[in-house]
């Protein structure tokens, strides 16, 4: 027995299912999952010596690569001076200063400890700010777990088949529409009928937990016009696209302003982090300025602050969006080129450093529908080959896959050679 299953046995008797997120588990691939030991570059290593080029990249956090020496010096810096202290620190106001710099919609923020936190207190907020409940968001498109965003939910909800979780009281769903993610005149009727009722539209401006799905030409326009026509906040979902797709996030890449953005993965460098910001007048309306409440005991931590700042250092450089924009690119044409030589149906989505492979013959996936109607069985086969070759995908169908910039054209090229193989044994 491998090192890797006798830890998973010893798991599953004191954590549920063995892991501290569902998707870990490989339920939905089948298989057990293997355990890590530790992590550099592109690279996994797990606790029995096999190394994995890794696409994951801890669900996206790890832009730069993982164990970058800079954000790895400046934690340890941070910790020669203690670990938390439960008051202001000067890092979190730098930080802060250059969250703002980078994304300008977000002329105020808060720092919190993850992007569910983040999320919920956004909607609190709208809500607060607005005097509204109702909150639209979109099919598949998941903002966390906290309990009025888990309607209709992608990633490990729906990888797992219950997007609209147990435990979620009726009197709170009640307040949650969805709509079909790109399809605007579904929600322009929508609007039309319940508009003055609704206090935010959230969504992903890049749908990353249905895989990965860009926004329609129009789409994201069209949403900006009706929250300005009926007084409603538009949130921007920026947990996964922020310093993502672009160092703005996805508002900078498409051009679209939000009203509050939430982010979180990047921004903590691998530590947990999150925050939430957005136009001043709607920030005001926090406490101990307003009456919105939201507090966190390890919000602004100093040794997360000092990660984040490091690695928003380094992403700030001149050309890391270009060369990871390039990298993917590269990725997903051999990718494609690998599945068209042995007849496999596979759709592709890219946007910057972020892509999604769909084995489907309907061409383009733009939505929630098309997502679940893919070939999840040849997803599995394909998941496991390249697993056995050592190159690590999202164990789940319905993610997306992220690159770094410490993949190498050798990395890639040992990619693609992996699924010409996987590809011509499906």
């Amino acid at each position: 027995m491998s090192l890797s299953s006798e830890l998973f046995q010893r798991a599953q008797r004191t954590i549920p299912g063995g892991v501290n997120s569902p998707v870990r588990a490989f339920k939905s691939v089948g298989g057990e999952p293997f355990f890590v030991a530790k992590a550099d570059g592109a690279y996994l290593f797990d606790v029995d010596g096999k190394r994995y080029i890794d696409y994951i990249g801890s669900w996206g956090p790890m832009l730069l690569g993982h164990n970058h020496p800079a954000i790895r010096d400046a934690v340890i810096r941070a910790a020669a001076n203690g670990l938390s202290f439960g008051a202001p620190c000067p890092a979190e106001v730098t930080m802060a200063e250059k969250v703002a710099e980078l994304v300008p919609s977000m002329q105020m923020l808060r720092m919190v400890s993850s992007g569910t936190e983040a999320t919920m207190s956004a909607i609190r907020l709208a809500r607060g700010y607005t005097g509204r409940d109702t909150i639209v968001k979109f099919e598949g498109c998941y903002h966390g777990h906290a309990d009025s965003l888990l309607v209709k939910a992608g990633s490990g909800a729906l990888t797992l088949g219950v997007p609209n979780s147990p435990g979620v009281p009726a009197d709170f769903a009640k307040y949650t529409l969805t709509c079909e993610f790109n399809n605007l005149p579904q929600i322009q009727q929508l609007f039309a009928e319940q508009g003055n009722q609704i206090a935010c539209i959230i969504v992903e401006p890049v749908a990353g937990n249905m895989n990965c799905i860009p926004p329609e030409p129009g789409f994201l326009e069209g949403l900006r016009a009706l929250c300005d026509e009926y007084g409603s906040v538009l949130i921007f979902d920026e947990v996964m696209t922020g310093f993502r797709v672009a160092l703005g996030g996805a508002q900078a890449y498409y051009g679209v302003t939000p009203d509050l953005t939430t982010l979180g993965k990047i921004i903590g460098g691998g530590m947990p982090v999150g925050a939430f910001g957005g136009k001043k007048e709607i920030m005001q309306h926090l406490a101990p300025l307003g009456p919105v409440y939201q507090a966190g005991t390890l919000s602004g931590n100093p040794i997360a602050m000092a990660a984040g700042l490091a690695a928003l250092t380094e992403i700030s450089k001149p050309g890391v969006y270009e060369a990871l924009t390039e990298k993917t690119a590269q990725l997903i044409k051999g990718l494609a080129q690998a599945a068209a030589k042995h007849a496999v149906p596979v759709s592709f989505n890219q946007v910057g450093g972020m892509f999604g492979l769909f084995f489907t013959n309907e061409g383009r996936v733009s939505n929630y529908q098309q997502a679940t109607r893919c070939d999840i069985d040849a997803f599995k086969r394909f998941f496991h080959l390249m697993l056995q070759q050592g190159i690590y995908l999202a164990p789940s169908a319905y993610e997306a896959g992220f690159l770094s910039l410490a993949h190498s054209a050798e990395d890639l090229k040992e990619t693609i050679a992996a699924a010409d193989y996987a590809f011509s044994a499906l």
